[in-house]
């Protein structure tokens, strides 16, 4: 009787690997809110970054031990020992325990011109740092998974020796032994040959680490797996050095739905296009509405015989049914209304719509329009939220503000002066502040604070922890629409929202209010009513 195949593993090294892309910046805000979306996907491994090697990355390891992760395990990533005096006491492999994780995972030389000419030791030195540097750390009670560095190269030209460092790193304690290509030329079929002979020469779970800089590292990470391998490493939306790593995005459902394997957690990927638009918002890049699967025009149709048989069958066109991987059919020349999308994201809200009536239609409509102009709702759920609630009559603005005016000063040989004042309404209730700040968008958060305090004390718990804008029509220069998304956080939870303007302090003010009105409303369910909060206030 046959064994079902074993379930594969999933490990993401966007916060790490991923960031060393160019124009790729994460915050240490940036990475818990990737790291708390990668685990509710159902990643296996989250590679949050290399602790010795900067501040950022230590302050994130720091901060991640409070994070309630539901399935993911957090892996720590750094080099063997840098040299073989004195291991114990190696900076590199003490940072990596440092940093608490339940895993880490180190990488050595297994190209053996590597070995003799960057490194400068012998074959068998080398074997020892491994052995030895792996030992030190499974000997601490962390699980320990071993990168093979440039291993596809190292075993094409020396195969006795990239096994053996291969098996050093087992028998040092390594539970993972991932084969990496590092230098991203290797075709399939190479990758294939050397997995499956890996594969019948070592007993340990064989992992995959491809990039792309042959536009192959998807491919290679197929073949890894139909070869043998079980455990895949890559980034979301395929960012990393040069021409990136293998792309999680499109790995993921080729492996679930062509080739019928499972993994240990994700089970649905309805979630997927939302987490690589999540992920490209958080780094502030546009989608590439061309990506396979969860890109704007994967699954889009234009006119004449396409169109006509897509809307008798959609699948002489798609080769998947694109809700599977959350994304939708579009018909250029008639759009489809979406509704099911809004639905779900509303029932993920804990938001039941109604079945019958004219409301989702509008809905639908609404949202829409607002993308037309330059909305985007992803990383942005709080103002996502409050349109469904105004639409179900549940939610009113708690606030209106009436006037704004910004005042920049500047001082050729004095600090610049930035001042916001603002008259705002709270029932039948005016206040009238001003309020200076480093920035006029800073001027505008406090000035708002400041008139709400008096109405909303709950308002002074709340913080401004991210704000990212991206300009709309580039070709439009200074007249372009720009896209505010902030990110907010009262201690214990955190939310985005988004606001669209020509005018930048415009679009700030938008997101900011919609920022005070999500927190607002979430205070006044829980006394049901919003009336009744303003009646205590006011």
């Amino acid at each position: 009787m046959n064994e079902s195949p074993k379930a594969i593993e999933l490990y993401d090294t966007t916060l790490r690997d991923g960031t060393q892309g160019e124009h790729i910046n994460l915050s240490v805000q940036d990475k818990l809110l990737i790291t708390e979306k990668l685990d509710e996907f159902g990643m296996d491994f989250i590679e949050g970054g290399w602790p010795s090697s900067n501040p950022k990355d230590e302050e994130y390891f720091l901060k991640a031990r409070t994070l309630n992760l539901a399935h993911s395990k957090l892996c720590a990533f750094g080099s063997t020992a840098r040299s073989l005096q004195n291991i114990d006491n190696d900076s590199n492999l003490l940072g990596l325990l440092q940093s608490e994780t339940p895993v880490i995972t180190i990488f050595g030389k297994t190209w053996q011109a590597h070995t003799l000419k960057g490194l400068g030791i012998s074959e068998d030195e080398n074997a020892e740092l491994i052995y030895r540097s792996v030992s030190l750390l499974h000997s601490r009670g962390r699980e320990v998974f071993f990168d093979a560095e440039h291993f596809f190269d190292g075993y094409k030209d020396n195969p006795e020796f990239a096994l053996r460092m291969l098996r050093s790193a087992a028998e040092g304690g390594a539970s993972r032994l991932v084969l990496c290509d590092t230098n991203g030329g290797s075709l399939p079929d190479e990758i294939a040959l050397i997995v499956r002979h890996v594969h019948s020469h070592i007993s340990l779970p064989v992992g995959i680490h491809s990039h792309n800089d042959g536009d192959l590292a998807v491919a290679n990470s197929l073949a890894a797996v139909i070869a043998g391998a079980t455990h895949i490493h890559g980034t979301i939306n395929g960012i990393g050095e040069r021409c990136g790593n293998a792309n999680l995005i499109s790995i993921i459902p080729n492996i679930m739905l062509k080739l019928q394997r499972n993994f240990t957690f994700l089970e649905h990927l309805s979630q997927l296009t939302a987490l690589s638009k999540f992920v490209y918002e958080i780094l502030n890049l546009p989608a590439d509405g061309k990506a396979p699967f969860v890109g704007k025009s994967a699954f889009a149709h234009k006119g004449g015989i396409h169109v006509s048989a897509v809307m008798k069958e959609s699948s002489l066109y798609e080769h998947i049914d694109p809700k599977l991987v959350g994304n939708r059919q579009r018909v250029l020349v008639s759009e489809l209304a979406g509704q099911s999308n809004i639905r779900y994201k509303a029932r993920e809200l804990g938001i039941e719509l109604p079945e019958k009536g004219d409301l989702l239609k509008n809905i639908v409509h609404h949202v829409k329009e607002l993308e037309h102009k330059g909305y985007q709702f992803d990383g942005a759920e709080a103002s996502f939220e409050l349109i469904l609630q105004r639409e179900l009559g549940s939610f009113m603005p708690f606030f209106d503000v009436l006037e704004t005016k910004i005042s920049i000063e500047s001082h050729k040989d004095a600090k610049n002066v930035d001042q916001a004042v603002l008259k705002v309404a709270v029932g039948d209730k005016t206040e009238l502040v001003a309020a200076d700040g480093d920035g006029p968008v800073n001027a505008l958060d406090k000035a708002l604070r400041k008139a709400l305090s008096r109405f909303f004390p709950q308002i002074k718990t709340i913080k401004l922890i991210d704000y990212k804008v991206r300009v709309l029509e580039e070709k439009r220069g200074t007249s372009a629409k720009v896209r505010v998304l902030i990110e907010t956080s009262d201690g214990h939870n955190t939310w985005g929202t988004v606001g669209v303007s020509t005018n930048i302090i415009e679009a700030s003010l938008h997101a900011l209010c919609d920022s005070m009105n999500y927190h607002l409303f979430s205070v006044s369910a829980a006394v049901h009513d919003r009336d009744e909060v303003l009646q205590k206030q006011l």
